[in-house]
């Protein structure tokens, strides 16, 4: 599924609205041809099969939109554009017609002759002779008070755990919780994991790694009390901790190191981003103050150079989105870019889905199109610093934030000083070598006025060269504009049509009282980030809380993670869900402390036991019966093999595969989980839009063009076929197996040590015979074609037969 179908299917699911502008609608050229085919075949089916629930006729917008006029059906409903002129694939009404997403009409299919009319008719640009209608604000009546009814915008409660009748099942409040809900339908949690699986488990969750034989080996004969927990403060402390942790935040900030869309060019400075991310999680920065650091870093003060370094680097979170170079429109440019840090900032650390207001207010939630031009204009009084050069038929270039020495002279040239410092540059050069050889000469008229040309030139060279940052102090991220300005509401979502100017601010369904003031002088982000993070906001603490639970358990207490609105699910323990959020706060926004608590909890250590009789209950484990099984990321399954044969590196990366590139790399740049004989850890690797490598597509890695708190694992036979095949995975098998021969001399020592590099247990008896069997038939059915690499070949399939294995892709 490309990118554009998943962005449409995840509009249609959700039953949201469209996140994209609506173009202006001029007066269009038809010929006589096209208007007769309109009027002949176009104008009738859709009258007949389509007004009846979409026009204005029949009083109805069913999911909001109208196809009786060309704007309508140009535009769209909630779901995005019904018609794009020649693009079948991004034409919604196409879809619905072939029952793809929508089906429409819902009772009946259409004509095979019928669709294949308005395929003809959208390829051919869609001419639509039907009368233009006025485009007005669509607004609705919302009354915030009892909006605050619902769930998610009450504040988390307080309430104590509750009395379960098992007491000594729970080791905390959590437990608690879980357990009185199991209770009251019924229920019982199965036992706890084994020990082996719990290791594996906690290593994986913590720090996307297998432990290590030796590790097995000490927890297994440590039988004190605290031997577990002993193993979470370990790997909490360690620095792969924030490696696994930053790639789920990344995942959540749509982290890319290149634009996408039509034309993919290069982020070479986004690789700072991500290593910003994994510094964060692993020196546990409160999560309060994350937030504050990504929306307003280059507004919070700093005590050292370094410090405001790493500020000016986490606003990255704010440029890192797609971007359409080949946009004519620079006022649609702006705000589609406002849009994306608008739905960014809102999902990720609230899980609301602000951006459907822009083109009308919210059709679920209370949030009214004059509140998102509120929070349009603070981010229309912030800079975008994004670094993609003028090259190549870039309409939208843009420089990069200075930081290091270079941040100290002040601001980055813009892209016409740019080019004057390369002409002064030449200049300079060339007047320097012209008074060289006047000199050589000895003329000294000439001399003279080459000399007064040289130091003109000079002086103009020089407040440019000073301004220009040092090579490689550069970031991405987004600073206060010289003029902070209020921005006007754009009619239906028309950049072109301008409506009332609203001021600055935040959302009213989260705040309380009169809403603040922001000042003249500045964008406003320092005061959002600020009532985004306080603890009095009813959302914040709560997505992250469930954020977490998600990545432990591996659903959510509200498993729609990124929304949490009316169209999102609602919570299966919301009462733990509240005393989860209060830990959150109480710990003092300590993630590192919270994820602590609940793998320290008896649920955590719960096994993956099937119960006959709580499955009839509750077959989809919706109580917490007992623990997830969990497939594995591609990051975790490659760097697992990686460990499992020793070619793991674990140190840091080095800046980015992407950090040396230009310009517009289109769609021929392949980036390889091998490139350059890459052995690091995977979140190293280049994220480059819609060229991902190809173990990531397989493994349903998130597209980086949305929001992704939850990938969706999908189990296909190209994961087999991988498996089987993949270059990488022999690579890493042969290894393996070259080094089980080195360290063991007898075939059971080998099968053992290979189980506990892969799988992180011992085998089972009948394991241990069944992997003799298959080396043993192995080597003899390739003796005869390989004398001298027989063995090899045999122990590299045994191995290559592990990873394979259901139970190496998943987490028990």
């Amino acid at each position: 599924m490309t990118p554009a179908l998943k962005l449409r299917s995840a509009a249609l699911l959700a039953a949201l609205c469209a996140l994209t502008s609506v173009s202006t609608f001029a007066e269009e050229k038809i010929t006589a041809g096209q208007r007769a085919f309109f009027e002949k075949k176009i104008r009738p089916a859709l009258a007949k099969h389509c007004y009846e629930c979409h026009s204005v006729k029949s009083g109805k917008d069913k999911g909001g939109l109208r196809l009786d006029t060309r704007e309508g059906i140009r535009m769209g409903g909630d779901s995005g554009h019904a018609v794009v002129p020649g693009n079948l694939k991004e034409s919604l009404l196409i879809a619905a017609v072939h029952y793809e997403g929508p089906e429409m009409p819902p009772k009946y299919e259409l004509s095979a002759e019928v669709v294949a009319d308005l395929e003809k008719w959208v390829k051919m640009g869609a001419p639509d002779p039907r009368e233009s209608e006025k485009l007005e604000l669509i607004v609705r009546e919302i009354d915030f008070e009892k909006a605050r009814e619902f769930w998610s915008f009450k504040k988390p409660g307080a309430a104590s755990a509750p009395g379960v009748k098992n007491k000594r099942w729970p080791r905390s409040d959590l437990d608690r919780h879980v357990l009185a809900r199991l209770e009251a339908e019924g229920l019982k949690p199965v036992g706890d994991a084994g020990k082996a699986a719990l290791l594996r488990r906690a290593h994986f969750d913590l720090t996307g790694l297998p432990p290590s034989p030796e590790e097995l080996e000490r927890f297994l004969a440590d039988d004190s009390k605290e031997a577990f927990e002993k193993v979470v403060d370990r790997l909490l402390e360690s620095r792969g901790f924030g490696v696994r942790w930053g790639r789920h935040w990344l995942d959540v900030v749509r982290y890319a190191e290149s634009s996408g869309k039509e034309r993919n060019f290069v982020y070479p400075a986004a690789w700072r981003y991500r290593d910003y991310v994994i510094d964060a999680f692993n020196r546990d920065v409160p999560y309060d103050r994350f937030i504050k650091e990504q929306i307003a870093g280059d507004l919070l003060e700093s005590n050292s150079r370094e410090e405001r370094d790493r500020l000016l680097v986490a606003t990255g979170a704010l440029a890192l989105g797609p971007k359409s170079h080949n946009e004519s429109s620079a006022a649609k440019f702006t705000m589609d870019l406002i849009d994306d840090q608008i739905d960014v900032t809102t999902r990720a650390f609230l899980a609301l889905t602000v951006s459907c207001a822009r083109c009308h207010d919210h059709k679920f939630d209370p949030i009214p199109t004059r509140e998102y031009y509120s929070m349009a204009g603070i981010f229309q009084s912030s800079k975008t610093y994004y670094g993609t050069k003028k090259t190549n038929g870039n309409r939208r270039p843009s420089t990069l934030m200075p930081i290091g020495e270079s941040a100290d002279t002040g601001d980055q040239l813009t892209a016409k000083e740019e080019a004057l410092f390369k002409r002064l540059s030449k200049q300079v050069g060339a007047s320097q070598s012209r008074l060289n050889k006047l000199k050589k000469q000895k003329n000294g008229k000439s001399i003279e006025r080459e000399k007064q040309k040289l130091a003109k030139l000079r002086k103009q060279f020089a407040p440019l060269k000073a301004k220009k940052p040092a090579d490689g102090d550069l970031a991405m991220g987004v600073k206060d504009a010289s003029k902070p300005s209020d921005c006007a509401i754009r009619v239906r979502g028309d950049e072109a049509k301008k409506g009332e100017t609203v001021s600055r601010g935040f959302l009213s369904i989260l705040s309380e009282g009169e809403g603040r003031e922001l000042p003249a002088d500045q964008s406003g982000r320092l005061q959002l980030a600020d009532w985004i993070a306080s603890s009095d906001n009813p959302l914040t603490a709560r997505v992250m809380a469930n954020r977490i639970w998600q990545h432990l358990f591996g659903r959510g207490l509200v498993r729609t993670v990124d929304n949490f609105g009316m169209t999102g699910e609602r919570p299966s323990h919301p009462e733990l869900l509240d005393h989860l959020a209060a830990r959150l706060v109480a710990n003092e926004w300590s993630v590192k402390g919270t994820i602590r608590e609940i793998m320290l909890s008896r649920t955590y250590r719960l096994s993956v036991a099937h119960d006959e009789h709580n499955h009839s209950k509750d077959p989809d484990n919706f109580l917490v019966w007992r623990m997830n099984r969990k497939r594995l990321e591609a990051e975790a399954i490659r760097d697992g093999m990686l460990a499992a044969s020793g070619r793991l590196d674990k140190a840091p990366g080095i800046a980015s595969f992407m950090a040396d590139k230009e310009g517009d790399i289109g769609r021929r740049l392949k980036v390889s989980v091998s490139e350059n004989d890459n052995v690091r850890r995977s979140v190293y690797l280049p994220v480059v839009r819609d060229e991902l490598p190809e173990m990531f597509k397989v493994f349903d890695f998130a597209e980086p063009s949305l929001v992704v708190g939850r990938r969706d694992p999908t189990t296909v036979p190209t994961q087999a076929l991988f498996m089987m095949n993949s270059r990488f995975v022999l690579a890493q098998s042969r290894i393996l197996a070259k080094l089980i021969i080195d360290e063991r001399d007898g075939a059971a020592e080998r099968i053992e040590t290979a189980y506990r590099r892969t799988l992180s247990r011992p085998p089972t008896t009948p394991e241990s015979a069944r992997g003799l069997r298959f080396v043993e038939e192995t080597r003899a059915a390739l003796d005869g074609e390989d004398p001298d690499g027989s063995d090899l070949l045999a122990w590299t399939s045994f191995c290559q037969a592990l990873f394979a294995s259901a139970e190496f892709r998943y987490l028990n």
